[in-house]
């Protein structure tokens, strides 16, 4: 075969694939958020219902582009259900609402285990010595661009959303911490004065927690900063104004962050 006309052709081909997925992602964009997923959103994330009316159309789109993005999969016999996706993104999307964001562009694959499910882990023990531990887990972020869910309790954490208990909002949370290029605590802030300040004020709670401090914060966070980061998402979304009151300059860095108060969304 002649090599122009196998360039030729790869690249006819290359072009007809990219402009059928232009227009098919167009396609979906366009077309209006369907009900069945409205309603699954007041039914299991109540919060929805008090965001302002912008922020829920713009959860909407977030949504939307979540689901068509990303790939969920069904483990341990679960079948994946438009309810499922609805509600696990509108949870994920919650942390990128008013924020200029890629939409969680590390993350491609989210599995989905009907209830809590066992993960092996390695532990190092004296002189050396390495044993598998079995835990039970409710989620779990990957750097690789996984996420892990228990339904049970992605449903349970949605549906009570004052306790400051939140597996997805928890999960996400270490995926826009992972975004950095490390996970430890410190996401992307943009402006460089920002991580100053974020450092200052994260640091010196992260050390009273560690020192046995106890607040509105769940004393997980104090296990490492990648933790706390998380936790106090957990607490700023779920609890925002006990936050407030007894953590002010916590709650005003996650406010800078997350650009949001959902103090505003408590009735």
């Amino acid at each position: 075969m002649n090599p122009v006309y196998f360039v030729v052709g790869i690249t006819t081909i290359f072009i007809v694939v990219m402009t059928t997925r232009y227009y098919r992602r167009k396609q979906f964009d366009n077309q209006p958020f369907p009900e069945a997923w409205n309603e699954a959103l007041h039914k299991n994330m109540p919060i929805y219902s008090n965001l302002p009316n912008t922020l829920q159309v713009q959860l909407q789109q977030l949504v939307k582009a979540f689901i068509r993005d990303k790939k969920f999969y069904g483990c341990d016999g679960l079948v994946i259900t438009d309810e499922i996706k609805v509600t696990i993104a509108g949870g994920a999307c919650l942390l990128v609402l008013n924020r200029p964001t890629n939409d969680f562009y590390q993350l491609y694959h989210i599995l989905v285990y009907p209830s809590s499910f066992i993960a092996s882990r390695e532990e190092h023990g004296a002189g050396g010595v390495v044993s598998q531990k079995d835990t039970g887990l409710l989620g779990e972020s990957w750097s690789q661009g996984k996420v892990i869910l228990s339904w049970d309790d992605v449903l349970r954490g949605g549906k009570n959303f004052s306790d400051g208990q939140n597996v997805v909002l928890h999960e996400f949370a270490h995926q826009l911490d992972q975004e950095s290029g490390s996970t430890n605590g410190a996401p992307l802030l943009g402006v460089a004065s920002s991580y100053q300040r974020w450092a200052c004020v994260l640091s010196k709670e992260y050390e009273r927690m560690q020192g046995g401090s106890k607040g509105v914060v769940d004393q997980y966070g104090a296990t490492n900063p990648a933790e706390f980061f998380a936790v106090v998402t957990e607490t700023f979304f779920e609890r925002p104004v006990q936050l407030k009151n007894k953590h002010p300059a916590l709650f005003e860095e996650m406010k800078t962050f997350y650009a949001v108060d959902p103090s505003d969304w408590i009735l």
